[in-house]
């Protein structure tokens, strides 16, 4: 999705968001969130569940390669767990292929000072960063490192479209503006990935989560499902 594609996308959405904001019926205000709380939820969470199941048992012969092919690099784990911040604060447990070194959390705090995004910022980027592990790069890219997460997609702490989900110390640097983002579930792809994803500064990410918080529906979920894929094909802004 090229900048222009998103830059229209934001448009829509936020006319979308003004329309909304504007209408002067109670009535109108209080039967579109009956309808983000019910009627949409529940197409959102039947999305989630069709498209995760019917995506882990295609996947699954392909994931037991790649589990195997992990595991004989540097005869590590093959899924990396951390600890996750979703809906309204809550923690769980957060799964990925295993793309670094076993210690690369040790690593990271002696590379704080060449964070890319600062090194007092939120989120950490580093080019060439030195934890990732010879598969890793290669699953990183094309985003492969994901799919496990498509388990906490059908299992419910999360969804297929939302803001990606931050590591808990991350939530605590968070602004109040910032914590919009845990107004609701966190997604395996947002608007802000499908085009600059890793490049897009933290603060943008932010407003983008909102405006889509503040317009989601299941056809935009259906929408961004649709451009993920050749943002993820053509991997771009991938670290």
């Amino acid at each position: 999705m090229s900048q222009s594609d998103l830059d229209a996308l934001e448009r829509r959405l936020r006319l979308a968001r003004e329309g909304h904001s504007r209408h002067p019926s109670r009535w109108f205000q209080t039967l579109r969130h009956w309808w983000l709380s019910h009627a949409d939820a529940t197409a959102k969470r039947m999305l989630d569940l069709t498209a995760s199941g019917l995506a882990l048992l295609l996947l699954s012969p392909f994931a037991v390669l790649l589990a195997i092919a992990i595991r004989l690099e540097d005869r590590g784990p093959v899924l990396y767990w951390q600890k996750r911040v979703g809906l309204r604060g809550h923690v769980f447990d957060f799964p990925k292929f295993r793309s670094m070194r076993t210690d690369s959390d040790e690593i990271r705090k002696k590379l704080e000072q060449l964070n890319e995004h600062g090194s007092a910022a939120v989120t950490f980027k580093m080019e060439n960063d030195p934890r990732i592990t010879r598969i890793g790069r290669f699953i990183r890219k094309t985003s492969i490192d994901e799919l496990p997460q498509l388990w906490s997609i059908f299992a419910g702490h999360m969804s297929l479209v939302g803001p990606r989900p931050a590591l808990p110390q991350e939530v605590a640097q968070y602004t109040l503006s910032d914590r919009r983002r845990l107004e609701c579930i966190p997604g395996l792809t947002c608007i802000w990935q499908i085009s600059g994803r890793s490049q897009i500064p933290f603060h943008q990410q932010v407003e983008l989560d909102v405006l889509y918080i503040e317009t989601r529906t299941v056809l935009l979920d259906i929408e961004l499902i649709v451009k993920t894929v050749p943002a993820v094909l053509f991997a771009r802004g991938a670290s």
